[in-house]
């Protein structure tokens, strides 16, 4: 069903006349558009995508099943006119992203509003298969730039001139927009999740975690591996490795539609308390990607989602001990039936450098 369509029934069901879209990347999904200003009103029998003079001929290239209009007036009170051309009685609106000033001068243009929340995201969250393609597409030109920076992984090397290498990478295969600052952790550092890169050199035996993501057509892919510098003692660093891969494979496995995602996260999650390792696993064991790099669904113990086909998540348990290291691995997958699509084709195995 299109879009427009999947909306309309929302408006019937939300018993509003019509709906106020202002998140930028709810009206690209919608509209296609891919500037950095505009909105979407929309009711049972007309759509219209309103933007400014500077992105006139952008529009009029891009947005596609909507009605153009440029602003010639202040914002809200183009949002009127449109309400009362199109009769709109009781107009929804994305309680997340309108701001308490743009609130009150809607109130003030007389317009009855009523708050919703994630009307939009709830349709995003199932992707179609250009969407699917194109994360596919992004996940693709982020691993060639990480089989790239592999040769320069080698003691001596600072997590900031990694990380620098990889962004680099990455925009040589064409990625426009990085989903997030790539992060690159060794040694103690790497049982930070989201640790920033230093200057700190690499060390032999240390874990190295590099987390980062690519780009197409607006879509993202983000991934992590963990690889390990040879010492003379790794043995710990091997042991919750082969755990993490472990749980990771269980929590893939168990990605099937119908399944809740809570579901998902205990498969890596119990296997890794099991192993005695439960205090150092806090985050979710995944998450959504599309448009933005943190979307629905969540997977983690507390969601309460239920997967679908063709929805995209990844997977990325680990393990983070205090002042020794950590290991993350994390790959995306498409919810596909009875078994997971992975998109990765990165090798698990644990690399080892030197």
């Amino acid at each position: 069903m299109q879009k427009k369509a999947l909306l309309r029934r929302e408006i019937s069901r939300l018993k509003i006349d019509g709906l106020l879209i202002t998140d930028i990347i709810n009206v690209r999904y919608l509209t296609g558009f891919t500037g950095s200003s505009g909105y979407v009103v929309i009711n049972g029998n007309y759509a219209v995508f309103v933007t400014d003079f500077r992105y006139k001929e952008q529009a009029r290239d891009e947005v596609r099943g909507f009605h153009v209009e440029i602003e010639h007036s202040e914002r809200t009170e183009e949002i009127r006119d449109i309400v009362h051309e199109l009769r709109i009685r009781r107009l929804g609106f994305e309680a997340g992203n309108v701001s308490y000033a743009l609130f009150r001068k809607l109130q003030k243009r007389k317009i009855r509003l009523k708050p919703l929340i994630d009307t939009v995201e709830s349709l995003r969250i199932v992707k179609s298969a250009y969407e699917v393609e194109c994360i596919s597409a992004a996940v693709r030109r982020a691993e060639r730039a990480f089989r790239r920076l592999l040769p320069l992984i080698k003691p001596g090397i600072t997590e900031l001139k990694l990380a620098e290498k990889l962004e680099s990478f990455l925009k040589d295969e064409g990625c426009k927009n990085l989903p997030f600052e790539v992060i690159v952790a060794s040694g103690s550092r790497s049982a930070l999740p989201h640790a920033q890169p230093t200057n700190k050199t690499v060390k032999k035996g240390d874990l190295i975690v590099i987390d980062w993501g690519g780009e197409y057509e607006g879509y993202f892919s983000d991934m992590t591996r963990t690889v390990l510098v040879r010492g003379r003692d790794m043995a710990k660093q091997k042991e919750i490795y082969a755990i993490v891969s472990e749980a990771q494979l269980r929590a893939i496995a168990a990605v099937k539609s119908g399944v809740r995602a809570s579901t998902v996260d205990s498969a890596a999650r119990d296997l890794i308390k099991h192993k005695g390792y439960g205090d150092n696993f806090g985050h979710g064991t995944g998450h959504g990607v599309g448009l933005q790099v943190h979307e629905q669904p969540s997977v983690s113990w507390r969601s309460r989602d239920v997967l679908t086909r063709n929805m995209v998540l990844t997977i990325e348990p680990g393990i983070y001990v205090p002042g020794f290291g950590g290991v993350r691995i994390e790959d995306m997958v498409a919810v596909s039936g009875s078994k997971a699509r992975v998109f990765n084709k990165l090798s698990k195995k644990i690399k080892i450098i030197g």
